[in-house]
């Protein structure tokens, strides 16, 4: 017989330390940005009661509205589907935690290579989604970098980073009632 509860934490975290480890919201942020702080609470919210599958599913589908933000010659690099791959593996089953901080390494070239500073943080916002299979916290480490990219478009606009949000949460509560990829 399956011990229920050690089921419900396996499928919560896949790392073991994220198992036991008490959530605080509002994390605190990586990085400045302007942002609405109560719609980043709802979120994370919503976030931190997802089992790791489906939050690793909410943020490559979130991170994938990013991808149109990268440098031209990124765009179309091999290293995005390759990634892709590996996470969609590990939500699956079929790949190990290394081989997932590997890709998530891969990725983060991305942003290291980007030359220009939207597709810096756009390329953030996708390493840190492959991340998420690793790591439940990379989940709104990402959701903050698509804000800071939403920054960069509309400088000082907190109207476009509410409407970011916004958008995020949508995503999060859509994958939160199907339990699936979207």
């Amino acid at each position: 017989m399956k011990d229920e509860t050690n089921y419900k934490k396996n499928d919560f975290a896949w790392n073991d330390h994220e198992k036991n480890q008490r959530i605080k919201i509002p994390s605190p942020y990586k990085i400045k940005i302007l942002d609405d702080l109560s719609l980043r609470i709802e979120l994370e919210t919503i976030l931190s009661e997802l089992p790791q599958k489906q939050l690793a599913n909410w943020a490559i589908t979130n991170s994938q509205r990013f991808k149109q933000y990268f440098d031209n010659k990124l765009k179309v690099d091999k290293r995005i589907k390759e990634t892709e791959k590996v996470l969609e593996n590990r939500i699956n089953g079929t790949c190990s935690a290394y081989h997932l901080r590997q890709a998530g390494f891969l990725a983060n070239e991305l942003a290291k290579e980007s030359e220009t500073e939207i597709s810096k943080y756009s390329a953030r916002v996708f390493a840190q989604s492959i991340a998420v299979g690793h790591m439940r916290g990379h989940a709104i480490v990402s959701s903050d970098y698509a804000i800071k990219v939403i920054n960069l478009i509309y400088p000082n606009s907190l109207e476009r980073a509410i409407a970011e949000r916004e958008k995020q949460i949508v995503i999060a509560k859509q994958i939160s009632k199907s339990g699936e990829q979207l």
